[in-house]
């Protein structure tokens, strides 16, 4: 039978070549056709040679297509997409090297998730890599096409900025508000919706003299570390200066080790209040150090300092005969405050000696132990706690002193663990009270966990109260007690006398009545 090759060519004419079909994948439709004409052409020999040699092509094709997917996948984080830090800085290498000859300039950004380890704690892993997701994509959106972002560590992001005209401070600094903005509108979740907020640092090329990617960088996650020391959902640029302040902050953790040898710790006071009478239900102690030259610092400025020397347990017995001083005082003012709650660390509540200093303090103030609330954070109870600590939670309840639980809701604990220990108070976390009265999911959560205090036959108080409205809500959810900045920041006991008198009187004023018109 003669070979009719003509339709055979034909369609290997019209077949497209590989380069047109723009993918590897198309190729096999080649080779039933290739296969056919080479054993018309050639018989089984021929047949062979084509099974032979028609797969290399397409191994060839394959790692061709593959290698910008792999070489992509290799710049970027598979969590959210952004850069990682090397590519990052290799592009933004390349971007500065532009700028002299366009007269352009640009800035970076570090952004950092406030409280992420806790959140993560608190949450778990799942959601808290839904919040990195959602930061990403917020960011993407918040920016232009070519600006770049990458995730630099575990919950930090670094942005560089496509080169423009123009940048000034006040244009870097309405975009980091942009930025914030986006990124801290809730988060939803299965359960309940997340409210992290950010950091943000950034610095602009024109700040540096002769700007690399590498120092805009160092520069922008100074002024994050710095932003960060200021409080939540804070913003700064970098700063001729700020680098001099570093070097100061240095030398004062240096000094820190000293702080309480030369009596520079001081115990200051944030008033808890009822949500029933307005009335003063207590205070809770807090330590700050009045730096000579730097004024007030709060505890995230010698905290770790003195963990790492040791002097933790100095501290919180100076925080106790403080607290237990100012209550003496007050009595003899004639103010009514119950209690003072003073805060233990897990490595205090370990402590063997702990029960015999309390009863000391007690013994020498003549006060009743009911007077003082001893704080422990929950995860210091969460899962199976210390024997020793048990122990000294157990004898101090004895004792007759109130056992306050910090923090709840941030450490897992059960309520097995709960049950078991001889808790007073649950001080539910401000990450719950926060937009308690705009949103309906805090406010399931803040009435699940006083409808369960209530049944294990435990008092609530709400921390972090920023304004009216939550205080409000929180009194109709039935919290007993709240504190924060809503209510008063903390003071040195010598304002607390004049807090308390103003406090007094604002309680006894009869109510507005407002007058009928006409």
């Amino acid at each position: 039978m003669p070979l009719r090759l003509g339709p055979l060519l034909n369609l290997l004419r019209t077949a497209p070549p590989p380069a047109e079909t723009s993918s590897w994948r198309r190729l096999p439709i080649l080779i039933p056709v290739v296969s056919l004409a080479a054993w018309m052409l050639a018989g089984e020999s021929g047949l062979l040679i084509a099974a032979l040699l028609l797969p290399l092509p397409l191994l060839f094709l394959r790692g061709t297509a593959a290698a910008p997917n792999q070489r992509r996948a290799s710049q970027t984080d598979a969590l959210t997409g952004a850069l990682l830090s090397s590519a990052f800085e290799r592009r933004f290498q390349a971007l500065m090297r532009s700028l002299p000859d366009s007269g352009r300039t640009t800035a970076c950004f570090s952004i950092k998730i406030d409280d992420f380890a806790r959140l993560r704690e608190t949450y778990g892993d799942a959601e808290a890599d839904q919040v990195l997701k959602f930061t990403a994509e917020r960011i993407v959106r918040a920016l232009r096409s070519d600006d770049l972002v990458a995730r630099s560590g575990d919950a930090t992001f670094l942005i560089a900025l496509d080169p423009v005209r123009l940048l000034d401070l006040e244009t870097g600094l309405q975009l980091a508000v942009r930025l914030q903005t986006a990124i801290e509108e809730p988060v939803p979740l299965r359960m309940a919706s997340i409210y992290a907020s950010c950091s943000i640092g950034f610095c602009l090329a024109t700040r540096i003299r002769d700007a690399t990617a590498r120092a805009l960088i160092q520069s922008a996650e100074m002024a994050m570390t710095e932003a960060r020391r200021a409080g939540h959902s804070s913003i700064r640029a970098f700063s001729a200066d700020m680098r001099r302040k570093v070097v100061t902050r240095r030398r004062t953790e240096s000094e820190a080790a000293r702080t309480l040898e030369r009596d520079q710790i001081r115990a200051w006071y944030q008033p808890q209040i009822s949500t029933d009478t307005g009335r003063v239900t207590g205070f809770e102690v807090l330590a700050r150090w009045e730096h000579p030259s730097r004024g007030i610092l709060a505890p995230y400025e010698f905290l770790d300092v003195l963990t790492q020397t040791g002097q933790m347990s100095r501290l919180a017995d100076y925080m106790l005969a403080q607290a237990l001083n100012a209550l003496r005082a007050w009595d003899e003012a004639g103010l009514i405050v119950p209690m003072v709650g003073v805060n233990f660390s897990g490595d205090e509540l370990r402590s063997p000696s702990l029960l015999d200093r309390i009863r000391w303090e007690l013994d020498r103030t003549g006060l009743d132990p009911s007077r003082l609330a001893v704080e422990i954070l929950e995860s210091v109870i969460a899962g199976a706690p210390d024997d020793m600590v048990v122990r000294n939670v157990e004898a101090l309840a004895k004792l007759g002193c109130a056992i306050d639980l910090d923090d709840f809701g941030t450490g897992h604990a059960s309520i097995s663990s709960i049950r078991r220990m001889p808790i007073s108070r649950l001080k539910i976390d401000r990450s719950f009270v926060t937009h308690v009265d705009s949103d309906p999911e805090q406010q399931r959560m803040i009435a699940a966990i006083v409808t369960m205090a209530e049944r294990l036959g435990l008092e609530t108080l709400s921390e972090g109260v920023e304004n009216a409205a939550e205080h409000a809500m929180l009194a109709q959810l039935g919290c007993r007690h709240v504190q924060g900045f809503g209510i008063a920041r903390p003071m040195p006991f010598a304002d607390t006398l004049g807090w308390m008198e103003k406090h007094k009187a604002k309680l006894c004023l009869p109510p507005e009545i407002g007058r009928k018109s006409g």
